[in-house]
């Protein structure tokens, strides 16, 4: 599984751990780590405090590490630099939202239009044959007076 870490020193244990800030849960979603989530790295001199990528296997072990730096300036250059905000998502899931309540509001009239103009065609038939009975009845009244 995919994580934003962080790289630092622990003073206490004079040794850098990663510090698990995100999770990636799916293609462009990542949920934030409420908990500090520490892993111990040891003692390294190739190692520096910043943000990194890491790969944890399901055991939790290091599959790959490698600096976020180009990741989040593609996050700033996808996003950021089009005006893309939270506030923008929210306000086009909010509209999408709406849409979806007038369509379904625009289906319940139209199933109601529907059942009404099938009611009002019962209805025509209904009176169609009330009237061919009523016009058979005055024809046989008529012939049988003849």
């Amino acid at each position: 599984m995919l994580y934003l870490a962080q790289i630092h020193k622990n003073d206490f244990l004079d040794q850098l751990q990663l510090r698990l800030l995100a999770r990636e849960e799916g293609e462009n979603i990542w949920v934030i780590i409420p908990e500090e989530a520490f892993i111990l790295l040891g003692k390294s001199n190739t190692l520096t405090e910043k943000l990194v990528l890491v790969e944890l296997s399901p055991t939790g072990d290091i599959e790959r590490l490698e600096d976020a730096t180009n990741w989040v300036l593609n996050l700033v250059k996808a996003y950021l630099t089009t005006g893309i905000t939270p506030e923008f998502l929210q306000e086009e899931a909010d509209r999408a939202e709406q849409w979806r309540q007038n369509l379904t509001l625009q289906n319940q009239d139209l199933a109601r239009r529907s059942l009404e103009l099938e009611a009002r065609r019962e209805q025509i038939q209904a009176l169609e044959e009330s009237l061919k009975r009523d016009k058979n009845g005055v024809q046989k009244d008529g012939s049988a007076g003849s």
